[in-house]
């Protein structure tokens, strides 16, 4: 058996209109990140199926893991306030403990991986994942692609 898989990596001046909307909603969600231990800033932007953008953010917790990623927030809110839509595509950023936008794009943790592909087999259509770097974009066409051993339903 093999696992394949793909990621293009693109510059800002290569995306569309669209892509480089969400990339924007995104970076300025990492201003509404509450981060006061690691000072690590995380903003994540969903873009639901009819347009819609919803955006969130890391949110910290003095009692760890009491607190929650930027993508599960965007993802989270985005299911509960839009139940009937899906996310067609979703863009992480982050800022690092000097407050500048990183030049490498960040991954999402094991945990996001699981709830984001929760959420793309719960629509039936595939999540493309921009993740944001200053020098690069890397686009994932699927969450599938993040997770590809995955545990779902199917062992239940």
């Amino acid at each position: 058996m093999d696992i394949l898989f793909s990621i293009d990596i693109k510059k800002e001046k290569e995306l569309t209109l669209k892509e480089l909307t969400l990339i924007d909603e995104a970076r300025r969600a990492t201003y509404r990140s509450y981060a006061p231990y690691s000072h690590f800033s995380v903003g994540a932007a969903a873009e639901l199926e009819d347009g819609t953008i919803v955006t969130g953010s890391n949110q910290e917790n003095a009692a760890y893991p009491s607190g929650l990623c930027a993508e599960r927030t965007a993802v989270f809110y985005a299911n509960s306030r839009y139940p009937d839509l899906s996310i067609r595509r979703l863009c992480i950023v982050a800022r690092d403990t000097e407050g500048k936008f990183l030049s490498r794009p960040i991954s999402p943790c094991g945990a996001c991986r699981q709830a984001l592909l929760e959420s793309e087999q719960r629509s039936g259509k595939p999540i493309e994942v921009l993740l944001y770097g200053t020098d690069s974009i890397y686009i994932i066409h699927s969450i599938q692609d993040l997770l590809p051993l995955c545990f779902d339903e199917s062992f239940l």
